[in-house]
């Protein structure tokens, strides 16, 4: 049941809209986008995609799909306590960073400056394309509008005291920046729990890792915020609550937000510009640019001849010209330069995958010499 202060601008029915209309079943209308989400290969991809310390081998070091999940549990939570959808606000949670390149923000930044002639590359807009065109092996997820515009508009780098939703809908498709707000209170929510989710985890992480001690962190943000990630969570989900329900927004309160900007300003200066960060982006950038440039003349001499991809001694280049075949029916549709489709299949590689990749392009195939 939604309160009085919490009722979303726009008619259930456009929040529930799909591109293709489907009678609906004992699922409900977002919890059928879970289960949706969470069996697309984007999702579990995640699990192989670092969330700030590259670390694959490490069980206890946060990857990208725990983030996902922990960003859904906490809206979720908000959106129970504040009378809001819970499942709808899970559903943008698990999706919220489909669009996610491999190895971290590096891989966004170096995507981004290699396609800034095609409007640049951001992984909140491109998590839109993911579930719309890409998820499914060229087919969309199918998702309902109002996890869709969630996912485009959730953007947790900005410094959001309060959230309310736009009044209008409109077609996400035209979005190409980050300045767009979420058309409902359970997207506001995810917002907001983005950050929540990651400034907590990843004080935990650099932690754990010794890369900061317990020491260096500001006294105002343990005292006030918690010493653990768990309370630090518990912390600003309470008083998001209770603030929304003073102020009929999605809002922390002044005195949290303060310490939570001191807390984001702390991860900014000490861990995300950390040494170590800094080297792993150093190893990190040229192999996004190398691939990118590979794959780009590659595609660019061989166009859709597949056979010429098949034939390449490059385990990669079959594995791309593979690609090309499964998806050459929408990239027709689109009529999708070669830095568009290269962009695509970059942005969907896990970190493992974009090294293995790279090692395939660098290093020579050892000779066989079979003596018979």
């Amino acid at each position: 049941m939604i309160s009085d202060e919490f009722i979303n601008p726009l008619p259930s029915k456009h929040y529930e809209q799909r591109f293709q209309p489907r009678k609906e079943d004992i699922r409900g209308v977002y919890f059928r986008d879970q289960t949706a989400i969470i069996h697309s290969r984007p999702f579990r991809r995640l699990k192989h995609k670092a969330q700030v310390f590259y670390s694959p081998n490490n069980d206890h070091v946060c990857t990208r799909i725990e983030h996902a999940s922990h960003v859904a549990s906490i809206a979720a939570t908000i959106a129970k306590g504040l009378g809001l959808n819970k499942e709808m606000a899970y559903a943008i949670g698990l999706a919220h960073d489909l669009g996610h390149a491999p190895f971290g923000h590096i891989g966004e930044i170096v995507l981004n400056e290699k396609t800034s002639d095609i409007g640049g590359f951001f992984h909140e807009i491109f998590g839109l394309r993911v579930v719309d065109k890409l998820g499914n092996r060229g087919e969309s997820l199918n998702l309902s509008y109002g996890v869709r515009d969630g996912i485009i508009c959730h953007c947790g780098e900005s410094p959001d005291k309060s959230l309310k939703p736009r009044g209008s809908m409109i077609d996400l498709n035209t979005i190409n920046d980050k300045n767009n707000l979420p058309c409902s209170y359970e997207g506001c929510i995810a917002r907001m729990a983005d950050r929540i989710a990651y400034l907590g985890r990843d004080l935990e992480d650099a932690l754990y890792g010794g890369y900061i001690e317990r020491t260096d962190i500001p006294a105002i943000i343990q005292n006030e915020l918690g010493k653990t990630n768990g309370e630090i969570i518990d912390t600003l989900v309470i008083d998001v609550i209770k603030t929304s329900q003073k102020e009929g927004e999605i809002s922390l309160s002044q005195d949290k937000y303060q310490v939570l900007m001191e807390l984001q300003d702390f991860s900014i200066k000490k861990i995300y510009n950390h040494d170590a960060i800094k080297r792993y982006e150093q190893y990190c950038r040229p192999i996004i640019e190398r691939l990118f440039d590979h794959l780009g003349e590659i595609h660019s001499r061989w166009g859709w001849v597949i056979e010429n991809y098949i034939n390449s001694p490059i385990p990669l280049d079959k594995r791309y010209g593979g690609y090309l075949e499964k998806m050459k029916q929408l990239y027709e549709d689109e009529k999708a330069s070669p830095k568009e489709i290269v962009r695509d299949y970059i942005a969907g590689m896990t970190d493992g995958y974009a090294l293995k990749c790279m090692k395939e392009i660098s290093f020579p195939e050892e000779l066989c010499f079979d003596k018979r």
